[in-house]
């Protein structure tokens, strides 16, 4: 249960595509003055080094991040929401390098607003990496703007949603979902928290990260969650990204998607121009293709 670590999977082409996405979702929300609260319930580490032994192993920032990277400096103009992404990252890192990539804990806690009293709750249950987000998060030194719990991220919404009431009586929330799907139960669990959630706090932004691979559960997951936010009569977006697979690649994942309940009206546009670069900044190889669906 305990044998999934991200630090083997920073700043690969699945962590481009949720960030790109979360960033962009979280800017649109900043935008209203009302505080509001910020949950991740599988936060990981939050930082994590792109030079060290765990992400050397499987170098897989090479077929994201530093692909994505080399890919830009032949461009232009770069769409809004990559710029973005790449601003934030090299707020972590000094010299134009990239040694250090912030998780979603990091790049939520950039973007929090102190006067509009933004809170973000975190959730990590592996012991070792829940210590590490401890230790990553004490340095910030953020008070009581920012919780870290060594906890089931699935159980804890419950105590936390709907949040409470922002200084101007309104209740906003955004939940990062994206565990590591090494348990089969994690899609059942993902869509099930999802259909609770939208009956108990129904206006909530709520991202959903999920790989796409050769298991029936993989393929379901999008589909239940669209039926369920038709159910609910709620607008829905999915964005996926499949980066191919190059020569003697057999092994690892290689497409994941993004699916967003009440995302922001501007996301859709937002996410395809994005997708329009990276798609084929990272591509290699068969099997390649990038792509946004919504409700409307």
């Amino acid at each position: 249960m305990f044998s999934y670590r991200h630090a083997f999977h920073a700043g690969n082409h699945a962590d481009v595509l949720k960030h790109i996405t979360l960033l962009a979702t979280m800017r649109h929300l900043m935008q209203k003055e009302a505080g509001i609260t910020l949950i991740d319930t599988h936060s990981g580490a939050g930082l994590y080094r792109l030079d060290g032994d765990y992400s050397q192993k499987g170098a897989e920032a090479e077929d994201g991040l530093f692909k994505l990277l080399g890919a830009l400096e032949k461009l232009d103009s770069i769409p809004e929401p990559i710029e973005d992404y790449l601003e934030q990252i090299a707020s972590f890192n000094a010299n134009g390098e990239a040694r250090i990539y912030p998780g979603s804990p990091f790049l939520m806690q950039r973007l929090m607003r102190h006067e509009s009293r933004d809170r973000l709750r975190l959730f990590e249950l592996h012991p070792t990496d829940s210590k590490s987000l401890m230790s990553n998060i004490a340095q910030l030194d953020a008070g009581r703007t920012i919780t870290v719990s060594r906890e089931d991220g699935f159980e804890a919404l419950k105590k936390i949603l709907p949040p409470p009431a922002s200084a101007s009586g309104s209740k906003r929330a955004m939940v990062l979902i994206d565990p590591s799907y090494e348990i089969k139960s994690d899609y059942v669990k993902v869509a099930n928290v999802i259909q609770e959630y939208l009956k108990r706090f129904s206006t909530g932004t709520y991202l959903v990260w999920y790989p796409i691979i050769p298991r029936p559960e993989a393929h379901e997951l999008p589909r239940r969650l669209r039926t369920l936010a038709n159910q609910a009569q709620k607008p829905w977006l999915n964005a996926t990204l499949a980066i191919g697979r190059g020569p003697g690649d057999e092994g690892g994942l290689v497409a994941s998607g993004m699916f967003v309940i009440n995302p922001p009206f501007t996301l859709k546009d937002q996410i395809r121009k994005a997708l329009d670069v990276v798609g084929p900044a990272l591509a290699r190889g068969t099997g390649k293709e990038w792509k946004v669906e919504s409700s409307s």
